[in-house]
């Protein structure tokens, strides 16, 4: 099978390992950058358009089909979700359509469409100015969540407890936003929908990441994690367990909500990650893309369930329907996290061959580059990598977890050597 892979302004190497999966599943990859490095990927199947403007996208994929008759176009990148839908009905390739996609990535919109079909969801409210804010708030009653309509990875994403801190916070986010690089790395030339803030309702319960499909209206949950970290004002300590606490009952409930939110959204043929957080005890929905959900969680979902959902991208994307798996453990336990450390410029990350090579180690993949300039709340969201680790019970994987954060080195420009911590091992220094 023949596919094309596009991001309308390459994100560095983040993708590339799952542009390597789809090769290795017989995949023959071809790769369009609107906005790329040259020999990204091997010549002659990586082609660069030169231009961030989805006309010029389009015309370099309509350029390139006409000699290679792709078979489908995908997308792995949040940020060119509403590229590959452009450039599918240009191509008449297999996608959903640009208001599917802009109902999947703009917060507002997709808020809206979940409001018109009945799926439980936050209270919310576009506001365009701190009074408006102040007043959504006031009605909602604090903690509020303030956050962007575009944003990815809860950058500038805050709880906020009162109006004195939503005055600060809604200025921080309000200079934040234009910068956000999810943001900047949309194509030019596509109205992406309203570009602000969004004030909504705080749900108090816990909260779960899923992995799944949609055919013909008929969803499938192919994973399950549970996020379970020492939850602070940023939204920022991401760690992921698996399996996921919830029970058969619990999961058939969410994949109703799923289901019915893609419905709202307008994906009837899609994969799909979705983020459920509970409310007085019942589901809510946090959010649904219209893409594989980012980091190592399609290494989890093949490892503790059983799911590819690189192999269902690749299946949506050519029009053929693909497995449609509902959730099964596999009886391996995973817990993973977000490496963090302090803002700064990076000089370096080292991962000693202890962690990297480990059995137990599933991902030890670093993000940043050196001379990055790591940014953290109340400025941005940056982190370093990912480590996610497997074993045969939870409290195994949580100390494995621990003791290797503590082995992977960080040094900061100008400052000393340090080591990445898990939430917990952070908080008892804290506590000390």
């Amino acid at each position: 099978m023949k596919l094309l892979a596009i991001e309308a302004q390459q994100f560095g190497s983040y993708y590339l390992p799952r542009y390597q999966q789809v090769e290795e599943y017989g995949g023959n990859l071809h790769l369009l950058h609107g906005i790329g490095d040259p020999d990204f990927w091997p010549s002659p199947r990586y082609r660069v358009a030169g231009s961030a403007k989805i006309a010029d996208i389009i015309a370099a994929a309509a350029a390139w089909h006409a000699e290679q008759h792709f078979d489908g176009v995908l997308t792995f990148s949040e940020s060119s979700v509403m590229t590959v839908a452009l450039v599918a009905e240009a191509l008449g390739l297999p996608g959903i359509g640009l208001d599917a996609a802009r109902n999947s990535r703009n917060k507002l919109l997709m808020r809206q469409a979940h409001q018109r079909g009945g799926v439980p969801h936050p209270r919310f409210r576009f506001t365009p100015d701190l009074s408006s804010a102040l007043e959504a708030a006031a009605e909602f009653g604090y903690p509020v969540v303030l956050k962007p309509t575009m944003g990815t990875a809860s950058n500038f994403v805050f709880r906020v407890d009162n109006p004195e801190e939503l005055a600060v916070r809604f200025r921080d986010a309000s200079e934040g936003i234009a910068r956000m690089l999810a943001y900047v790395l949309e194509p030019e030339g596509v109205d992406l929908g309203p570009h602000g803030l969004l004030v909504e309702s705080f749900l108090d319960g816990h909260e779960h990441l899923f992995e799944a499909l949609v055919w013909d209206d008929e969803v499938s949950v192919g994973s399950a994690v549970d996020r379970a970290t020492i939850e602070g004002k940023n939204f920022d300590d991401d760690v992921h367990v698996a399996p996921t606490s919830l029970t058969a009952e619990q999961l058939e409930q969410i994949r109703q909500i799923i289901a019915g939110a893609a419905v709202a959204q307008g994906l009837h043929r899609s994969v799909l990650h979705a983020e459920i957080r509970f409310h007085q005890g019942e589901p809510h929905l946090v959010e649904i893309a219209a893409r594989p959900g980012g980091g190592g969680l399609d290494m989890v979902a093949r490892v503790t369930a059983g799911y590819c959902p690189v192999l269902g991208s690749m299946d949506v994307a050519r029009g053929v329907r693909p497995a449609l798996t509902h959730y099964q453990p596999t009886g391996v336990y995973m817990m993973g996290t977000c490496l963090i450390c302090e803002p700064g410029e990076l000089e370096y990350v080292s991962v000693p061959a202890e962690v990297s090579e480990s059995d137990r180690t599933l991902l030890a993949r670093i993000t940043a580059r050196p001379g990055a300039v790591i940014k953290r709340p109340p400025d941005g969201n940056n982190i370093l990598g990912f480590l996610v680790v497997t074993g045969t019970g939870a409290d195994e994987v949580k100390q494995t977890l621990e003791d290797y954060a503590a082995k992977i080195e960080v040094k900061l420009v100008g400052r000393p050597a340090t080591t990445t911590d898990t939430p917990w091992s952070a908080a008892r220094q804290l506590a000390l």
